[in-house]
């Protein structure tokens, strides 16, 4: 008779530190940082921060959103930057000064956003294209258009539209309060017969596949899914700075996989969830924090960044490695 207390249940626990692994290291990572910070600056633990550092965070946090879907099909999306840089210039010339044009245009920019994605799926899948090729293509006629519309930084957002972006509501800022709606949008996506299929085709394609799963579906999906986020993140982004820029989307493009590989999405698919990519991209904001209390230049600031992910990405592989050779 097998041991309850024995082998198996050392197998199931073991099994469960390969798939949390990784975001054990991130939440690690994140309270050393946060310890370090907390040493140099007064005020680290207060509510005040919190808003500070999520609304920092949220414009990268809603990008990589978009990433971690992608990423946990197997996939990677670059037009997430030219998506950005294009919802940012249409707002700031499309807006106006009323609500009810910018509610309109608003809603255009999502749709937008989700065509874009769709585009990318459809193409990934009837011509069997590399999503990175198909990706970088449409970043590219993204970041032209927005040039075209905007050749520089500017225009104009309404004054209510930023209110509300910088807004405080029981002591919690906008930014805070779309946190909490992002991470319950979370809990409900990856049960839903999508979020399964799409860390199911992420995991084995072929496994998938063969239990009906249509992949056209799931990457026009998926890759929508992904134009709705960074579309939201161009919208969010234009309450913090009250223009448009048709180049700002690009320094999104590596910083949301980052924060999802540092917080313990696989870029083989399958593997991990929205908290791990909440974790990174705080990390990768406290980094930032660090820079500017430390006085030392901003060009550290990739630096650190790249060692981050770095370690991030070793300390994943050997945590998984280790529970693996647990298990044989």
């Amino acid at each position: 008779m097998a041991d309850p207390g024995g082998r198996p249940a050392r197998s199931n626990w073991r099994a469960a530190l390969v798939d949390r692994g990784p975001f054990l290291v991130a939440c690690l990572m994140l309270a050393g940082l946060v310890a370090v910070y907390g040493s140099l600056r007064e005020g680290v633990f207060t509510l005040e921060e919190l808003n500070i550092d999520t609304a920092a965070a949220m414009t990268l946090l809603l990008a990589a959103t978009g990433q971690t879907i992608v990423l946990l099909r197997g996939g990677i999306d670059l037009s997430i930057g030219g998506m950005i840089s294009l919802g940012t210039v249409i707002a700031a010339t499309q807006f106006g000064d009323d609500w009810w044009t910018a509610t309109v245009w608003g809603i255009a920019i999502i749709a937008i956003g989700f065509g874009v994605g769709a585009i990318n799926g459809l193409l990934i899948s009837v011509l069997r294209l590399q999503p990175f090729l198909v990706t970088l293509a449409t970043w590219s006629i993204l970041s032209g258009s927005a040039l075209l519309i905007l050749p520089t930084d500017g225009g104009q957002l309404p004054d209510g539209w930023m209110r509300f972006g910088n807004a405080i509501f029981l002591g919690l800022s906008t930014s805070v309060w779309i946190l909490i709606v992002l991470f319950l949008f979370w809990l409900w996506f990856r049960r839903t017969r999508l979020g399964i299929a799409i860390r199911a085709t992420g995991s084995n394609e072929k496994s998938a596949f063969l239990s009906g799963v249509s992949l056209l579906r799931i990457n026009v999906l998926t890759y929508g899914l992904s134009g709705v986020f960074a579309a939201l993140a161009a919208l969010y982004l234009t309450t913090q700075t009250g223009a448009g820029s048709p180049t700002i989307g690009k320094d999104y493009i590596l910083a949301s996989v980052a924060a999802a590989v540092i917080g313990g999405i696989s870029l083989f698919g399958g593997r991990g969830g929205l908290s791990g990519t909440i974790i990174g991209a705080f990390i990768l904001t406290i980094i930032g924090n660090l820079v500017f209390v430390l006085s030392v230049s901003s060009y550290w600031q990739p630096i650190v960044s790249g060692v981050i992910l770095l370690v991030a990405v070793l300390a994943s592989s050997l945590a998984e490695k280790s529970a693996r050779r647990s298990l044989t």
